[in-house]
């Protein structure tokens, strides 16, 4: 799967460099609004965590700049049969402890990112088995033709049978885990950067690999990572000069921070769509006064909280007109956006109405679980919906916490345990199928389908499509089934979709990377004057 060179001109913004000859090292140091809390690299399916682990795990490929497919622990791949890959790897690896790179680390990684406590198995779902060929071949079976299988490779990452053999670390660090795990403070990949140390609340510090495979494109000597919650302090931080990168930025401090000396605002479109889901799976709703049965399994009901949000306004005021309203759970521009749909007007009248028709003319109550940390204003997007569905008669009694709180609760591993939640997801493969697998189909962990649709949505045809979308080869048949399956969805108001959110980091002059529509910060790009 190529991504098409319109997209990449409208959503692939910020600095490409044409990079020179290595100048001095230099310190990188970041800040970003929460910590890592984990270097397991199975653990969690979230972008800024796959981002970081990306600067030192490494997949079979790999993104460019602008978002095409590359070689990277795999030189080659091709479908030998319908059901079978034979994948080329990559000679001469070593991983940064000294473990030679071979067909055992990737058959160990499969297995391991397909366990029950791996967050990752969406991305090698369709993979039955891993079979050795030699030392540096192996085959993928799948169960059924897969065409763009390779799409999810770049953030499955492979890590060293033998270490993980000798630390105890053969299991996955579940983030809903109570236990301390030896993969949740230290790493072990054969990527650009290894990891030196590790403080969650301070600074964790890297460097280059200096037996790293490639020819480094960056000129940096060490990165220094340190979380910084309160954005006002992290703004502070870049203004005078002691971090290099800030991310993200607040949305109204864009013109403070490219009014200032020395530094300068990246912005730009970003491919993450921002989302409401909700618990449609339980016969009785964990949080609410309704008792005896769950109302948002009726479609009334869900319309209805629909209707009741005000997509204008969040764009207006909580989003300062940094966001782009969306009906669908895609960005325009990826593989079968569905251009024809049109969101749910915003009607409070008709949202009362179909709240009577359904049975509840005088609302009822549940609990939303809502990030403050993770996506551009979240707290302050969930906060706004609560006053929109309290207008209906719906109230909402909001638990907003930090990221690694949130995901403990909410995924698979802390039982699902919300009513109604905020949600931004990124197709790593920048196709609908990625999104319909994920999110919407109805959940199967042996296949690691659905593990992400944590409010439980069923539909029995999306099932029958995603998978028939999975084994399409004519591209005209697979869009109209994409398009089918997203007017499902829209029909059933499986999700509230809310927007594309934008794009904000802070940068000192001199520091020249690359700001990636995925959201993903790669070191191997960056070079500090």
């Amino acid at each position: 799967m190529r991504l098409g060179r319109a997209l990449v001109s409208s959503v692939a913004l910020g600095i490409v460099l044409a990079f020179t000859a290595p100048a001095e090292a230099k310190t990188l140091r970041y800040a970003f609004q929460s910590s890592i809390n984990s270097f397991d690299p199975h653990a969690l399916n979230e972008t800024f965590t796959l981002g970081f682990h990306g600067n030192i795990y490494e997949g079979l490929t790999r993104r460019t700049p602008d978002l095409e497919i590359e070689p990277a622990l795999a030189v080659s791949w091709e479908m030998v049969e319908p059901t079978r890959w034979r994948v080329k790897l990559r000679e001469g690896v070593t991983f940064h402890s000294g473990h030679p790179f071979t067909a055992d680390d990737v058959i160990f990684s499969f297995e391991r990112a397909s366990s029950d406590a791996s967050d990752m198995n969406g991305k090698v779902g369709s993979i039955v088995e891993v079979v050795k060929v030699d030392d540096h071949t192996v085959d993928f079976i799948t169960g059924a033709p897969d065409a763009i299988l390779h799409a999810e490779w770049d953030t499955w990452y492979i890590m060293s049978k033998p270490w993980a053999e000798e630390v105890g670390a053969l299991d996955v660090a579940s983030v809903a885990a109570d236990r301390e795990h030896h993969t949740t403070r230290n790493a072990n990949g054969t990527g650009p950067f290894r990891l030196v140390s590790y403080d969650p609340d301070g600074q964790t510090i890297l460097e280059p690999f200096e037996d790293w495979w490639d020819e480094p494109e960056h000129n940096l000597s060490r990165v220094v990572f340190q979380p910084i919650t309160q954005t006002s302090t992290r703004v502070a931080a870049l203004l005078s000069g002691e971090v290099d990168v800030a991310e993200p930025i607040p949305l109204q401090d864009i013109d403070r921070i490219n009014e200032n000396p020395g530094t300068k605002a990246l912005t730009g479109p970003e491919l993450r769509t921002i989302f409401l889901g909700m618990d449609q799976w339980r016969d009785e709703l964990t949080y609410s006064n309704i008792k005896g049965k769950n109302p948002l399994q009726d479609q009334r009901v869900r319309q209805a909280m629909y209707q009741a949000i005000d997509i204008e306004a969040i764009h207006r005021v909580v989003m300062r007109g940094q966001s782009l309203p969306s009906a669908a759970m895609l960005a325009p521009g990826l593989v079968g956006f569905p251009e024809d749909l049109e969101r749910y007007p915003h009607d409070p009248d008709a949202a009362r109405a179909l709240l009577e028709e359904a049975g509840y003319p005088d609302g009822f109550s549940l609990r939303m679980n809502c990030p403050n940390d993770r996506y551009v204003n979240d707290e302050a997007i969930c906060e706004a919906v609560v006053a929109m569905l309290a207008r209906v008669g719906i109230e909402v009694d909001l638990l907003a916490e930090t990221r690694s709180l949130y995901f403990a609760k909410v995924l698979a591993q802390g039982g699902y345990d919300t009513d109604f939640y905020l949600l931004g997801w990124t197709p790593s493969s920048f196709d609908s199928h990625n999104v319909l697998y994920n999110l919407v189909a109805t959940r199967d962990p042996e296949r690691g389908r659905g593990t992400t649709n944590l409010g439980g949505y069923s539909n029995s045809r999306v099932d029958e499509l995603t998978d028939l979308i999975q084994t399409a080869t004519d591209q005209e048949e697979r869009l109209a089934l994409i398009q089918e399956a997203w007017q499902i969805l829209h029909d059933d108001v499986g999700y509230i979709p809310l927007h594309q959110q934008a794009l904000a980091w802070g940068v000192r002059d001199g520091v020249n990377l690359v700001q990636r529509a995925d959201n993903q910060f790669v070191w191997r790009h960056v070079r500090i004057d």
